[in-house]
């Protein structure tokens, strides 16, 4: 889909369908191309992308993780795909292995995983199953929309919550707080801990970026629930994206540490295959005047590309721009008073207890 045929939709992150790079054919419409079947046939209606709910029929659910520079070994995902609707989001090429698009597909054709409580359950009740920090929302986020009406990480943390087992939750929708009362009885065992992501204050500008994930302000109010509520609560300040949003980073350590977080983390914005034209149309719709010194700023913290795929520098870039921006995020952080940490500082796998057979078995670990 060109850029003039289906760009500006309401509540979405892109307009554009770009070809599955494992796919040979593609049609790509063009805007005269939809304007000549609209003379030729007056009643045409442009189709609305609706989301479509689609059933993943996985039979396993923890992955693990082998990637060095990421904090945790294993994590579950009750989705794929992110009606969230980032610009940005790494993950979207993920929805190509799906047979799907990078653009449109990834944030309307969102597969769900309806047994993944059952799937959970079965795979900690295995003897071969060591308990471990299991992140949810490794990839696509476990409280975008459709949570709220299927709640299936919720199934996953009552699991998660008979067992005792310990889970880290990243999300950028304030939907979290519905499950307070799972997350602070995990948090009293050292099983649970969040970190809400907060990519800008500026409501105008996340609407653009993320349209459907929570507006800032109900992000920080959720910090706030979770903190006194006794769940061990953080800030993930990321992506960010030199020359759109990191000038805000010291406010956002500020505002997240006066809602009560108590740890930070970040990530420099990562643009891999398709999501490079995906994020640099969004500019230039949205930041036409500032696209280019956006980029160019981007190229100069990835060795002058626009993704680089290395570990060690995916995460946090190279150069003069990136190390700027690691000393503004650990100064902003210092003077805000988050811990520079990782979950693992306030969780532990003391407490947990096998199902097994319907019951719970006790373990001293």
């Amino acid at each position: 889909m060109s850029r003039a045929a289906f760009f500006n939709l309401k509540g979405r992150g892109t307009g554009s369908e770009p070809g599955n790079r494992f796919e040979k054919w593609h049609i790509d419409w063009d805007a005269g191309m939809l304007e000549e079947m609209e003379l030729s046939d007056p009643d045409h209606v442009r189709p609305l992308p609706r989301t479509q709910i689609i059933r993943d029929d996985t039979r396993s659910l923890i992955t693990s993780n082998r990637s060095p520079d990421i904090g945790f070994d294993a994590s579950l995902n009750p989705y794929r795909g992110c009606e969230h609707g980032c610009a940005y989001c790494y993950a979207r090429p993920y929805h190509e292995y799906l047979g799907f698009n990078a653009g449109l597909d990834f944030e309307t054709r969102i597969m769900v995983k309806p047994e993944a409580p059952a799937l959970l359950e079965a795979e900690l009740s295995s003897r071969s199953w060591r308990p471990q920090v299991l992140a949810c929302s490794g990839v696509t986020d476990a409280y975008q929309p459709v949570e709220r009406h299927l709640k299936i990480t919720r199934g996953c943390l009552e699991v998660l919550e008979r067992c005792r087992h310990p889970v880290a939750i990243i999300t950028k929708n304030a939907l979290v707080i519905r499950d307070l009362d799972l997350l602070s009885s995990l948090a009293s065992h050292q099983a649970a801990a969040v970190a809400v992501s907060v990519t800008t204050l500026d409501a105008g500008l996340a609407g653009l970026l993320e349209p459907r994930a929570s507006r800032p302000e109900a992000r920080l109010r959720a910090i706030s629930e979770l903190a006194a509520a006794g769940v061990p609560v953080g800030v993930s300040i990321a992506p960010i994206i030199p020359g759109l949003n990191d000038h805000e980073i010291p406010a956002i350590a500020e505002a997240a540490a006066a809602a009560g977080a108590k740890f930070a983390f970040s990530t420099l914005v990562r643009l891999p295959y398709g999501v490079k034209d995906i994020f640099s149309d969004w500019l230039e719709r949205h930041r036409p005047g500032e696209a280019k010194k956006i980029l160019d700023r981007i190229r100069e913290a990835r060795a002058g590309k626009l993704n680089e795929a290395g570990f060690g520098s995916r995460m946090r870039g190279t150069g003069a721009v990136a190390e700027g921006i690691q000393q503004l995020f650990r100064v902003s952080t210092q003077r805000a008073g988050l811990n520079r940490a990782d979950f693992q500082f306030c969780l532990s796998i003391a407490a947990f207890r096998r199902p097994s057979g319907g019951q719970l078995e006790f373990e001293f670990l």
